[in-house]
């Protein structure tokens, strides 16, 4: 067996529910055998590397666990991808092979590879049992990053990284196997498939799949036996919108032991209105593809709006300055530093880019997050954005946008908020609210807005220029692109 098994529950599987997506389930039986037999194909095949076309199926699940069972580093695709992208993660990635489920269609990006039709069905008593040994630092995934400042570069998760993040997450989250995760994300990164996908698995829990995120998808499954939630805050935004018309949707949440939030920051007004409607607070967590998990709320915790917790389990945190200095843990609330991590959970390297991967750290072994953050007095780390895009150095004022934007979405002629920072001449950089109005015929003013922020921040944070967009521009998993709205 491997030495360190993922996923227990596979090793003397019962006829316990594992996945299921829609009207299909597989029990702990089912996808023991059908991951057995993909395990001993791809084994046979003198697998060293395989894609896999990540669509939100079984067949998804199965081959990635298959190819974890047989210690085969599994690429995820995201089938969105345009054929540029596809191109630079096969050609740099190498995949002896692409799994895919029998009905997919596949891109001419993917046409020289060798394809294993995945199915997830089969008569359990037909698969023999599949053991192997695997050394818990070997690669178990590689995740290629969204590619915002350059081609996408694919990070090396090794199986310890991802036991690792995945047990701490059971300590915060108090993660067990009575526990049914309900969510709708892709399966292609590591929230909808580490931790919404393999996350159960290791518990020896169940996932409920929507295939495709609705407020009554949610409604349903919450209802029926979901414990836990996880979603973006593009899906928490819609559950709030939705809640005063549909109480069945407030109950069901109201009945969730868990709903957690991530990729993004959720609003705190979103924040607010869950739980002034359900009375469950929705809890944040952060993480990154390089990293995994790094800090949560934690479920025995003080679920505390606007922020991302306390570090995880075995993950070491600071903030530092310009100079990669640290900044002490009691220079107050104000005190803006980059995110700087390292533990387990981090990744081994980005592959073919040892260049790449040598700049990602500073001295010590501490990952550069890229992020910046302030620390509350008891350890609560509030992510302030961005530090190549969030970062706003004004009238000598380091100032991040993630809080004027959530002060900005208070507003209630505001629909949708980003902030960025332009050139000025006087202040150094000025900052900059893009607003999608709630009613675009009666859209809010500078004054009112700028008024708006500076009596709920600081006067230097208001904004000071302001352009009006039907909608901002938003990735797969919702977060805002800045560069796609200009210099102002």
């Amino acid at each position: 067996m491997d030495s360190e098994p993922l996923f227990p529950a596979l090793a003397a599987p019962g006829p316990a529910p594992a996945l299921t997506f829609g009207d299909r389930t597989l029990t702990y039986a089912d996808l023991a055998a059908a991951t057995a037999a993909l395990a001993a194909r791809l084994t046979a095949a003198g697998a060293t590397r395989v894609a896999v076309w990540a669509t939100p199926t079984l067949e998804t699940a199965v081959a990635v666990v298959a190819a974890l069972r047989a210690g085969v580093p599994a690429v995820p695709l995201n089938p969105k991808s345009g054929a540029a992208e596809l191109g630079h993660i096969v050609a740099d990635s190498e995949p002896s092979l692409v799994l895919a489920g029998a009905g997919d269609e596949l891109p001419e990006a993917l046409a020289g590879l060798g394809r294993v039709d995945v199915r997830a069905e089969l008569d359990a008593t037909d698969a023999s049992p599949y053991t192997t040994t695997l050394d818990p630092s070997s690669p178990a995934l590689i995740v290629y990053t969204s590619g915002t400042t350059g081609p996408p570069k694919g990070a090396v998760l090794s199986r310890r990284a991802i036991s690792s993040t995945l047990d701490a997450l059971e300590d915060a989250w108090q993660w067990t196997d009575a526990d049914v995760l309900v969510h709708g994300l892709p399966l292609f990164h590591v929230h909808g498939l580490i931790l919404g996908i393999l996350g159960p698995l290791r518990r020896g829990g169940s996932v409920r799949h929507l295939g495709r995120f609705s407020t009554e998808g949610v409604a349903r499954e919450l209802a029926t036996g979901g414990t836990m939630l996880f979603g973006v805050p593009t899906m928490y935004h819609r559950i709030a919108e939705a809640l005063p018309d549909e109480p069945e949707l407030v109950k069901a949440l109201s009945g969730a032991r868990l709903l957690v939030s991530g990729s993004a920051a959720l609003p705190v007004h979103d924040h607010e209105r869950i739980a002034s409607a359900t009375g469950r607070r929705v809890v944040e967590r952060y993480g990154m593809t390089e990293t995994l998990m790094n800090t949560s709320v934690r479920a025995d915790g003080e679920p505390r709006a606007g922020t991302v917790g306390v570090p995880l389990p075995g993950v070491e945190l600071r903030l530092v300055d310009e100079a990669e200095a640290e900044i002490p843990g009691d220079a107050g609330p104000e005190a803006v530093g980059e995110i700087q991590v390292r533990g387990p959970n981090l990744f081994t390297s980005y592959l073919n880019r040892p260049d790449a991967t040598e700049a990602a750290f500073a001295s010590g072994g501490w990952f550069r997050t890229g992020d910046m953050a302030v620390r509350d007095a008891d350890g609560y780390v509030r992510i302030v954005g961005r530090k190549a895009t969030d970062l706003i150095k004004s009238g000598g004022y380091k100032i991040g946008a993630g809080e004027i934007e959530n002060a900005l979405l208070e507003h209630p002629g505001v629909r949708e908020a980003a902030v960025t920072g332009e050139p000025d001449p006087d202040l150094g950089e000025r900052v900059v609210a893009w607003i999608a109005p709630a009613d675009p015929a009666l859209p809010p003013t500078l004054d009112d807005l700028a008024a708006h922020v500076a009596a709920r921040l600081a006067p230097h944070k208001r904004p000071r220029a302001l352009h009006l967009v039907d909608a901002l521009p938003r990735n797969d998993m919702g977060k805002i692109l800045k560069r796609a709205l200009g210099k102002g």
